[in-house]
């Protein structure tokens, strides 16, 4: 597979509005068609492959399931996950003649996403720096009272951070990028020690992306219940995830309807405390 320079621009311009909040506010840009999943689907369709870059991005996903951004603190980059790395992935899982639906491919994809990530990071604090030379200009023309300046300085000036951080290096990386991978085909079998360390950082990061998550929703041991359900309903009755999630849909309302008790309860409680204390003061 190589990448052309139209594909490339397109990567670029899809790398470009993932990362801007005009694009419909951030649940369209960086949380929609940033993140590897919806990303995987793009660089399918623009590079002709639709299975194999959703395959990537499903893999790639599972890594960073439970990114955020808390106070602009980046860790990783997902803009550059999902139109940097998903591209090049595609390009080394075909150029290695790895099957598709080997957990060969998936284990590539998420170690060569994780690398383009960390670059990705500086890209976003790129893009955050120059941003501040466009605030800097939209709070000057507040002073004179320019109000109509402010559109440009939202909506046109912030497209030359992101040509300059998004556009231009995905356009390049994409490029020339593709072709270095392919290259590594001679440098680096199948059976060497470079590529099964790969296969096997590969194999070991959902388990990042899955206790960073764990972090953020057990809050007492009981929780750990219902998550291992999944795991057990897949591994002994080998249902696949469209019938687990059916199954944790049933029990996401069993508890919803508990909860929903007892909050009814409460209120009723104190309902009737306050009814007391009127009855003592009359």
């Amino acid at each position: 597979m190589t990448i052309s320079w139209l594909q490339a621009a397109l990567l670029g311009l899809f790398a470009s509005l993932a990362s801007m909040p005009g694009m419909g506010g951030s649940s369209i840009g960086n949380y929609t068609l940033g993140r590897p999943l919806v990303g995987g689907l793009v660089c399918g369709l623009i590079l002709g492959d639709i299975k194999l870059g959703i395959i990537c991005g499903v893999a790639m996903q599972l890594v960073y399931i439970a990114l955020v951004t808390p106070g602009g603190t980046v860790s990783a980059d997902v803009r550059a996950v999902s139109y940097i790395g998903i591209p090049l992935a595609m390009v080394a899982i075909q150029s290695q003649g790895i099957s598709v639906n080997s957990s060969e491919a998936s284990d590539l994809a998420k170690s060569m996403g994780t690398l383009v990530g960390t670059i990705g990071t500086v890209l976003f604090y790129g893009t955050a720096t120059m941003n501040l030379v466009w605030q800097h200009i939209g709070w000057k023309a507040v002073e004179e009272g320019k109000f109509k300046k402010l559109y440009a300085v939202d909506w046109g000036y912030p497209w030359i951070s992101h040509f300059l951080f998004s556009f231009l290096p995905t356009l390049i990386m994409c490029k020339w990028g593709a072709s270095a991978v392919t290259s590594l085909q001679h440098a680096l079998p199948m059976d060497g020690i470079p590529m099964k360390t790969l296969f096997t950082v590969g194999a070991l990061l959902p388990c990042v992306g899955i206790a960073i998550l764990l972090k953020q929703l057990v809050e007492k041991w009981t929780d750990f219940v219902p998550f291992f359900v999944g795991f057990t309903l897949a591994a002994s009755l080998g249902l696949n995830l469209v019938s687990c999630a059916v199954i944790s849909l049933i029990f996401a309302l069993i508890f919803f309807e508990i909860d929903m008790v007892k909050i009814k309860k409460e209120n009723v409680s104190d309902d009737s405390f306050a009814f007391e204390d009127d009855e003592e003061d009359i």
